[in-house]
């Protein structure tokens, strides 16, 4: 896991072509608090997003962000109900691009990064990253539920009920009148 702290917030905003031409690489971190989608999907908007970029160009001439984000986010334990703390991280490998048309045309190992002219959000990148890669079901490693709530100690008797198209079976098989 991503665990190299940053002493620095990173910047909310800035513009990602230039950041390619230039080169640059960010690390820093993001406040959960700050990232209001990812808020509506934990139990506890603590802690920080742990972010690593690096702006650039690829080979196929295309602007480039690549890095790491990761954050430890409480949620729900869908086994029982409780909050359980799950390590999140996303990989990031984004094209910048103007519009969908330019990024039908990027390689299949670019998801695109749409923005408009100048400085872009940064943190809505991030925030769409993370949302992305939580888990579709969090619950806790070791067993946090009783096995015996998983029955009710009596054996289910399954009741044969009469066929409701008995009726039409009949019906079926009786001759035909002229």
């Amino acid at each position: 896991m991503f665990k190299t702290p940053s002493l620095k917030p990173l910047p909310k905003q800035g513009d990602p072509r230039k950041f390619a031409q230039q080169g640059i690489s960010i690390d820093g971190f993001v406040p959960v608090s700050a990232l209001p989608r990812l808020v509506s999907s934990v139990q506890e908007p603590t802690g920080d997003v742990q972010v690593s970029l690096a702006f650039g160009i690829s080979e196929e001439k295309k602007k480039v962000v690549t890095g790491h984000a990761s954050a430890e986010l409480v949620l729900v334990c869908q086994r029982c109900l409780d909050n359980v703390s799950v390590p999140v991280e996303s990989d990031i490998s984004l094209g910048i691009v103007w519009d969908e048309e330019e990024a039908e045309k990027l390689p299949d190992y670019l998801d695109p990064w749409i923005t408009g002219e100048g400085v872009a959000d940064l943190y809505d990148m991030i925030e769409e990253e993370m949302l992305l890669s939580l888990p579709k079901v969090a619950y806790h490693e070791e067993q946090c539920v009783d096995r015996q709530l998983f029955s009710s100690g009596k054996p289910v008797e399954v009741k044969k009920t009469k066929n409701p198209f008995q009726v039409l079976e009949q019906l079926k098989s009786s001759p035909k009148k002229d």
